[in-house]
C-alpha cells in the first residue's frame, strides 16, 4: 500500500486535543499551515504518517507574527536591521499594559477627551527642561518633514553642503527635505561651513536654518562648521537634527549632540530618534520653543504622523524608567566582559570557543569611529549560519564567529546562551546537505 495514502486527513490531524490550545493560542490558519507542511513531508517520505500530528505541532512558532526574538552578539549596540535599540523591561510590559483600552486621549476624572500621550510628553519636558514644550511623532525623519511642510514650504531651507547625508536604504536628506515643498540653499563647502556663509545666504525666502548632525559618517583634516550659538542671532528659526536622541551629555560619547545642551546653545527646535541613544520605541521627538512646537502640533500633517498608545507608553516607561538596555551596554565594565567570555569559552571545550578581545560600536547611525572596548567568544565560522537561524546572531571577522557580550544581555543566563549554542550546531550537523 502507498504510504502517502496513510497520511492522516487535516481534519483528523486538528481533532488531536494538543491542538486546542495552540489554535487558541496562534490562530486555526497558523495551525492549520502547520498540519499541511507536515503532511507534506510526509508524502515525501521524511516522516512517517503516524508523525504528522507531533512533527506540526513541533514546527508551530512561540508567537503568531512572523518577527522572532533574537540575541544580539554583534557588537553593534543600536542594529538597525535587528530594530535598534532593544526596550527595556519597564517599557515592554508598559507596551503590554497598553495593549487594551486605555486613557490615551481621555480624562478618566472628567469624562472629557484630553491631551493624547500627555504622559510621555510631560515625561519628555522633565527630562528635558531646556525645552518649552513637546511634541512626537513616529520616527525622526517624520519630526523633519513636518518641520520642513510647517514652517518653509514654498520657502528656502538654509543648509550646509557638508550636512546633506543619505540616512539609509538609498534615502537622502535633500530629497525628503525638498518632496515637502521647500526649496533648499546649499552653502559653504562640503568640509568648512561658518556662520557667515550662513548669513549671506539669509533673505525674505529662509523659512528655517537647519544644521543636521552626520551622524553616520565623519570628516577629518581642515574642517570648520558653524556651532548653534553663532547662527541663534541671525533672526530666524534655527532647527538642529541631532538624529541619535540623547537628552543629556553622555560622558562615554563626549562629541555626541544633546537636545538640552543645543537648546541652551539657542537653538529654536530639535528633533531626535527615539529608539537610538534613548533607548525607547522608533519615534521622532521634536523639543523647542513653544509656539513653534504648537504650530507643528496644529499643521494638518500632523494627524498624519503621530504615533499610538504602544508607542507613547513606551516613552514614557523609556524616560521615567530604570536605566536602558542601550545605557547599560554603553557602560558595561569591560573586566565583567572579559571574565564572562572566558566562562563560556570554558563550558564550550568541543567548540573550539576562544575568550578574546573585541571592539563594539554604537551603530544606528550614532557616534561615528567611536570604539567601545568589549570582550567576545570566538567560535569557527561555520557556527554563523546555524547560530543565526536560532536567533543568535554574531559578526564574522578574520575567519572567525564573534559573539560580543557587550550587546548580549546581561541577565541572559550563561548555561542558557551555551545550550543555544550547542542545539543550533548540533541542529546544523544533523541537517541533510542539499
Amino acid at each position: 500500500m502507498d504510504s502517502r495514502r496513510r497520511v492522516p486527513r487535516t481534519d483528523t490531524v486538528l481533532a488531536d486535543p494538543r491542538f486546542a490550545e495552540a489554535t487558541l493560542r496562534l490562530g486555526r490558519g497558523i495551525v492549520k499551515s502547520a498540519v499541511a507542511a507536515a503532511q507534506e513531508r510526509a508524502r515525501r517520505g521524511e516522516i512517517a504518517p503516524e508523525g504528522v500530528a507531533d512533527a506540526a505541532l513541533a514546527s508551530l512558532p512561540a508567537h503568531a507574527a512572523t518577527l522572532r526574538p533574537v540575541i544580539n552578539a554583534t557588537g553593534v549596540l543600536l542594529h538597525t536591521n535587528l530594530g535598534r535599540a532593544p526596550l527595556s523591561a519597564a517599557a515592554r510590559e508598559a507596551v503590554l499594559a497598553a495593549g487594551g483600552c486605555t486613557d490615551v486621549e481621555y480624562d478618566l476624572a472628567t469624562g472629557r477627551r484630553s491631551r493624547r500621550g500627555r504622559g510621555a510628553l510631560a515625561a519628555l519636558a522633565e527630562a528635558c527642561p531646556a525645552a518649552e514644550a513637546v511634541h512626537v511623532v513616529n520616527n525622526n525623519a517624520a519630526a523633519l518633514v513636518l518641520a520642513a511642510t510647517a514652517l518653509a514650504r514654498d520657502r528656502e531651507i538654509v543648509i550646509s553642503r557638508g550636512e546633506m547625508v543619505e540616512i539609509g536604504d538609498g534615502f537622502r536628506l535633500p530629497d525628503l527635505l525638498v518632496s515637502t515643498g521647500a526649496r533648499l540653499r546649499e552653502v559653504g563647502t562640503t568640509n568648512r561651513t561658518t556662520a557667515a556663509d550662513y548669513a549671506a545666504a539669509l533673505g525674505p525666502e529662509t523659512g528655517f536654518v537647519l544644521k543636521v548632525h552626520p551622524s553616520n559618517f565623519r570628516i577629518e583634516g581642515f574642517t570648520a562648521q558653524a556651532p548653534v550659538r553663532e547662527l541663534a542671532g541671525l533672526g530666524v528659526p534655527v532647527v538642529v537634527d541631532i538624529g541619535s536622541g540623547l537628552l543629556a551629555p553622555e560622558p562615554v560619547l563626549p562629541d555626541e549632540p544633546d537636545a538640552a545642551t543645543v537648546l541652551r546653545e539657542g537653538a529654536d527646535l530639535v528633533t531626535a530618534s527615539g529608539d537610538k541613544l534613548l533607548g525607547g520605541p522608533q519615534a521622532g521627538v521634536l523639543l523647542g520653543r513653544a509656539d513653534l512646537i504648537e504650530r507643528l502640533r496644529r499643521h494638518p500633517l500632523a494627524r498624519a504622523l503621530r504615533v499610538d498608545k504602544l508607542t507613547l507608553a513606551a516613552l514614557e516607561a523609556t524616560v521615567r524608567g530604570p536605566r536602558t538596555p542601550t545605557e547599560e551596554a554603553l557602560h558595561a565594565d569591560v573586566r565583567a566582559l572579559r571574565q564572562r567570555a572566558e566562562r563560556l569559552a570554558k563550558r564550550l571545550p568541543e567548540h573550539d570557543a576562544l575568550a578574546v578581545e573585541s571592539t563594539a560600536r554604537v551603530g544606528g547611525g550614532g557616534a561615528p569611529g567611536v570604539e567601545l572596548p568589549s570582550a567576545a567568544v570566538s567560535l569557527p565560522a561555520s557556527y554563523a549560519v546555524p547560530l543565526r537561524e536560532s536567533g543568535v546572531v554574531g559578526r564574522l571577522e578574520s575567519g572567525r564567529l564573534l559573539l560580543d557580550l557587550r550587546t548580549v544581555p546581561a541577565d541572559l543566563d550563561d548555561a542558557e546562551l551555551v545550550r543555544r549554542i550547542e542545539r543550533a550546531v548540533a541542529a546544523g550537523e544533523e541537517r541533510p546537505c542539499t
